[in-house]
């Protein structure tokens, strides 16, 4: 069928949805923290939504978009930039990220 979305490079398609892939030039040391940050906020959400805490779901998707804004699965699309950019915009969604932890 002509409208299925196509996986590639870029892209990965689970249940016909089509979800950007995590920049492959990022080194494995930062893209472990940032999905390590990615599953907390992911768990906070959860959490808060169950406990009825809106501020506190607030602050957990914030914490997964800053994850995934690192890992490049939003935001800029990571192959139109250089890898030096894509490096860097990781490193400062990390320390984004820890001083939420401070």
């Amino acid at each position: 069928m002509a409208d299925d979305p196509v996986e590639d490079e870029h892209f990965f398609v689970v249940n016909g949805r089509r979800w950007r892939r995590t920049d492959p030039c990022l080194p494995d040391d930062v893209v472990e923290r940032l999905t390590s940050h990615l599953g907390r906020g992911r768990s906070g959400v959860r959490v808060a939504k169950n406990a009825g805490d809106d501020d506190a779901v607030r602050a957990s998707r914030r914490r997964v978009d800053l994850a995934k804004h690192g890992l490049g699965e939003r935001g800029p699309r990571w192959w139109e930039d250089e890898e030096e950019v894509r490096v860097a915009r990781a490193r400062e969604a990390l320390e984004e990220l820890d001083a939420l932890d401070d």
